[in-house]
């Protein structure tokens, strides 16, 4: 049995100070047993949240990192410093980093494995835009990103993996794909696993679903049993929703 996920990117928000006020108000004697929690913060609060939550059930994510363990690359960060800080997630190819900052099929695949080689478990996005949806290319859209991803990484190490089906369309944008839609990809996604890592492989890794999540809407996306999770971006940001948001994950799975 898959344990669902439920990871909260918080994009480019929230200074450190907002980020420990976040923290402070998650409950630490007993959190929400049967759904993993994950906070991906900004680089800048990684370390105080990291403090904060040492010892709890919650776990760190951030945001992006570099493929190179050092080197000349200024501005970014790389998988052995944020390992240091205790971060145990990663998002990887999110949208926007394709859309603005030019990464591609292959630099995510090397990300994929700079992240494994670390100990650190990639959140893989994929996805697709509302023109290639249009055009009925989803299916070809998330086929090439998944197989690009999972290039190369062996099927013990693809097991550890968590995917995001995130369609571009509905990030941030209020739109969300139907349930039905979302589940119908997903299956499409774990089929690609079956093909390039095998059938074990396929049934343990984690596919969550992202793209206007609310606490409204997150069980009717968390009754398909294809569907692990939730990679939630604005509904994130308080953390009264964000425990919603892990409510809805565990009424949906009673």
């Amino acid at each position: 049995m898959r344990t669902p996920i439920l990871a909260g990117n918080w994009k480019m928000y929230k200074t450190i100070r907002e980020a420990v006020e976040f923290v402070k108000q998650l409950p630490t004697d007993n959190p929400a047993e049967g759904v993993e929690q994950v906070i991906c913060a900004p680089f800048t609060a990684l370390p105080a949240l990291s403090e904060r939550l040492r010892g709890s059930a919650y776990r760190l994510g951030a945001q992006n990192v570099h493929f190179a363990e050092e080197g000349a690359y200024t501005g970014e960060v790389s998988p052995v410093m944020l390992k240091e800080l205790g971060v145990s997630y990663v998002i990887v190819g999110h949208s926007e980093r394709r859309q603005y900052f030019n990464e591609t099929d292959e630099s995510v695949n090397q990300k994929v494995k700079a992240a494994l080689k670390h100990g650190l478990t990639p959140i893989v996005c994929v996805g697709e835009s509302l023109a290639e949806r249009d055009a009925g290319r989803t299916g070809e859209v998330v086929r090439r990103q998944t197989k690009a991803a999972l290039a190369g990484i062996p099927a013990e190490e693809a097991k550890q993996l968590v995917i995001a089906y995130e369609p571009i369309w509905a990030i941030g944008t209020g739109r969300s794909s139907s349930a039905e839609e979302a589940n119908q990809t997903i299956s499409q996604i774990r089929r690609v696993v079956a093909e390039c890592a095998g059938e074990a492989a396929a049934q343990a890794i984690r596919i969550q679903y992202g793209g206007s999540v609310k606490p409204e809407n997150i069980g009717s996306f968390l009754r398909f049993p294809d569907i692990d999770g939730a990679l939630v971006g604005g509904a994130s940001l308080k953390a009264d929703s964000y425990l919603q948001l892990v409510q809805g994950v565990l009424a949906a799975r009673r």
